[in-house]
């Protein structure tokens, strides 16, 4: 289930100087699903900034691995957590605070993570809103590309192991 990705920083930046352009830096990100009697769900949280629909993400967190740092992304943004795999779904492209002056272009590499438990209160609580949506419907409400296909092509019985 390999996702092949070419970045372009103009279409990152949405600047034709590079003079300026910034490291892609890179974040690990919780596909973060369940299932239900009509199939997959997957659950979204909103950006703090902008309220936009994402998979509960951050950066590398030290002395933790990429699937440990998205699992922690999980609970901080989502209040969720569950089995998380060390399998790379894929990647894909987004801005970081893209209305900021220091926007940063970012690569998310995604883990699935099946949700065992869901908690009433979690630490971005009041930052954020958790929803969850079939992946048709998750995969619209994202606005990256590559992250919708990554969507709409997850199936968790696919997965090595």
């Amino acid at each position: 289930m390999a996702q092949q990705m070419t970045l372009d920083p103009h279409r990152l930046r949405g600047q034709s100087d590079l003079s300026e352009q910034s490291d892609i830096r890179s974040q690990f990100g919780a596909l973060c699903w369940r299932r239900r009697k009509g199939g997959i769900e997957v659950l979204l949280v909103t950006t703090r900034s902008s309220g936009r629909w994402v998979p509960p993400k951050g950066w590398p967190l030290p002395g933790r691995s990429p699937v440990e740092a998205a699992a922690r992304e999980a609970l901080e943004e989502a209040g969720v957590e569950g089995e998380a795999r060390d399998v790379c779904l894929g990647l894909y492209p987004y801005i970081k605070d893209i209305d900021q002056p220091e926007s940063q272009p970012c690569v998310i590499a995604l883990f699935p993570l099946k949700v065992r438990k869901v908690h009433e209160d979690w630490p971005e609580r009041g930052q954020r809103k958790r929803k969850w949506f079939t992946r048709k419907k998750a995969a619209a409400q994202v606005q990256e590309p590559e992250l919708q296909a990554l969507i709409r092509e997850f199936d968790p019985d696919a997965l090595p192991g």
